[in-house]
């Protein structure tokens, strides 16, 4: 008995053995085949890439070889705006314009209990009138201190020379004897205190220049952008000025009632000008080379043409032209008229040496054309009288040449 049920139990377990071999079987050819199939796919997978990025090279080489020009019009689209004008930003082709408020913050910190209560209630009250969706933009910005550096030397100078001139007044007051001891104690007490005000201004300006110096001093700046877009109007079809004027007309008025509500948190705000605008931007997108070559300074030096075409070749040739010849042409007017002064200066001068001759030719004639009135033999003996005096007048003349000559010649021997 004991050896049939070891026979079976043996039995058993070879069919289980067999069962599990051939499951374990399966599993295997199942997993082979699945790494197959992944395989396959990664395969094609990087076949796919392989030919897209020969493709996109392909592209690109392509791009390389064509001639690549870039526009104002590509440089405005990196911008991400069109153009300012009335203290707006015109975005997307006048589809949407942006209004900026700068708000002026408070020291939160320094304040009372009651007034930081007072400035969160007022807070609380603009969130709850606001109706239009805002943005907040924070600007970080270095401290740029040459303006008013330039306006302390400026009053610093006027505060010298005022003082000067009081120097100069009181010592002419010491030397005169028409003031007296109290006159002159009044006005040195005026002038020791236009010097106190000149040593004071003095040191204000050294103090600001030394903490020009500091670049890690940087101010905040808050801005609450409102937008308007042209779509809000889809039933009506109007002309892009009449869109302008509606977004500002728009805009104007959120700005005006966010300002009137901040008023209340102790916030004063202002609607930014479209130079100031410029000068947001300009931090925005050049903020290392705002903090040492500012807007002003940029505009001047010629930055905008950066963002401009260059003029045609040709049309530069034609201008230079243009000018050569307006100069070669004022030249030749200038040089004609000294020509013809100089004409007329000969002959103005060949008159006046033959004046005497002239006089006497003329006197001739009218003595001539006078004679039937007075006579022809005193005409005559008039005319005999003009030659001998004439010819008087040549001897002279004669004489006073060569004395001239002897004179030169004696210098030239001596």
């Amino acid at each position: 008995m004991s050896n049939m049920d070891s026979n079976t139990i043996s039995s058993i377990l070879v069919i289980v053995l067999s069962v599990m071999f051939f499951i374990l079987l399966v599993l295997v050819a199942v997993f082979l085949v699945l790494k197959a199939r992944e395989r396959a796919v990664n395969s094609t997978k990087k076949e796919e890439v392989l030919s897209k990025s020969k493709k996109s090279k392909n592209d690109n080489t392509a791009e390389k070889n064509v001639s690549t020009s870039y526009s104002k019009q590509s440089i405005m689209d990196f911008m991400e705006f069109d153009k300012i004008e009335d203290n707006m930003i015109v975005q997307k082709k006048g589809k949407r314009y942006l209004m900026v408020v700068e708000c002026q913050g408070v020291n939160y910190d320094l304040m009372s209990s009651m007034e930081k209560v007072a400035v969160e209630e007022g807070f609380q009250q603009f969130l709850n009138t606001l109706r239009h969706p805002i943005q907040i933009y924070i600007q970080t910005r270095t401290i740029n201190l040459e303006g008013s550096i330039s306006n302390y030397k400026a009053r610093v100078k006027d505060i010298e020379d005022k003082y000067r001139k009081m120097m100069f007044e009181y010592n002419n007051m010491k030397d005169s004897d028409a003031y007296s001891q109290e006159d002159l104690d009044k006005y040195l007490f005026e002038l020791t205190k236009q010097r106190n005000m000149l040593e004071y201004g003095r040191d204000i300006v050294q103090d600001t220049e030394r903490m020009s110096l500091n670049k890690s001093v940087l101010n905040r700046k808050y801005y609450i952008i409102i937008s308007y877009y042209s779509e809000e109007n889809p039933d009506h079809k109007y002309d892009m000025e009449e869109i302008r004027s509606m977004a500002f007309s728009e805009l104007y008025t959120k700005a005006q009632s966010i300002i009137r509500t901040l008023s209340a948190c102790s916030i004063s705000g202002k609607i930014l000008s479209s130079k100031e605008l410029v000068e947001l931007l300009y931090v925005a997108y050049n903020r290392d080379e705002s903090e040492t070559y500012g807007i002003d300074k940029a505009m001047q030096a010629g930055y905008d043409d950066l963002y401009s075409t260059s003029p045609d070749v040709f049309e530069k040739k034609i201008k230079a032209l243009d000018e050569l010849i307006h100069d070669r042409a004022v030249d030749l007017a200038n040089q004609t008229i000294d020509k013809v002064k100089s004409k007329s200066q000969q002959k103005a001068e060949a008159t006046e040496a033959n004046m005497e001759e002239l006089v006497r030719k003329m006197a001739e004639i009218i003595i001539g054309d006078n004679r039937n009135y007075v006579g022809v033999d005193v005409a005559s003996e008039a005319i005999k009288e003009l030659e001998k005096a004439n010819e008087e007048g040549e001897g002279e003349n004669e004489e006073i040449k060569k004395t001239t000559r002897g004179r030169k010649k004696k210098t030239v021997n001596s």
